[in-house]
C-alpha cells in the first residue's frame, strides 16, 4: 500500500472541513494544497494564521502517521509558526511537510506553505509525540 492510501484510510474531519487536498505522500514529504476560502480569512480578505496553522499541524501529523509503528498513534505536542507573507482569498496555497527527526518517541517535521507563485506564507516546526499502542485486552 502506498503512502497515499495509508492517508486515505484516515478519517480526518477537520483537514475535510479546511479542504485540505493531498497530492503526494512518501515516508519523507507531504505534500497538500488547500483553497484559501473567505471562511478561512481575517481582515483584509487573507489567510487567517490559525488556519495556515492548523494547514500545518495536519501536514506534520500526516507526516508522522505514515512513520508510525504498527497500532501507534500521535498528537503534536508543540508548534512554532513564523509568518511571511499573506495568502489572499480565492488563491490556493501549498504546503510541504519533512522530517528534521524522526524518533521512536518523537518526530519533528517543518512544514513550508507557499502560495501558487512560490512566495513563502509560513513556515512552521512542529514536535508529534509517538503514542504507544493502547492495551485493548480487558
Amino acid at each position: 500500500m502506498d503512502a497515499l492510501e495509508i492517508l486515505a484510510q484516515h478519517k480526518l474531519p477537520f483537514a475535510e472541513l479546511l479542504g485540505i487536498r493531498v497530492t503526494a505522500a512518501a515516508l519523507d514529504r507531504v505534500v497538500a494544497e488547500m483553497a484559501v476560502q473567505p471562511e478561512l480569512c481575517t481582515s483584509p480578505a487573507v489567510l487567517h494564521g490559525g488556519a495556515i496553522m492548523a494547514f500545518a499541524d495536519t501536514l506534520g501529523a500526516m507526516g508522522t502517521v505514515l512513520n508510525l509503528p504498527p497500532g501507534a498513534g500521535t498528537t503534536t505536542i508543540e508548534s512554532k509558526t513564523n509568518f511571511m507573507a499573506p495568502a489572499p482569498s480565492g488563491t490556493t496555497v501549498t504546503g510541504e511537510t519533512t522530517p528534521l527527526h524522526r524518533g521512536r518517541r518523537t518526530m519533528v517535521w517543518q512544514t513550508r506553505i507557499t502560495t501558487a507563485q512560490g512566495r513563502l506564507v509560513a513556515v512552521v516546526i512542529q514536535t508529534q509525540l509517538v503514542l504507544a499502542p493502547q492495551n485493548t485486552s480487558a
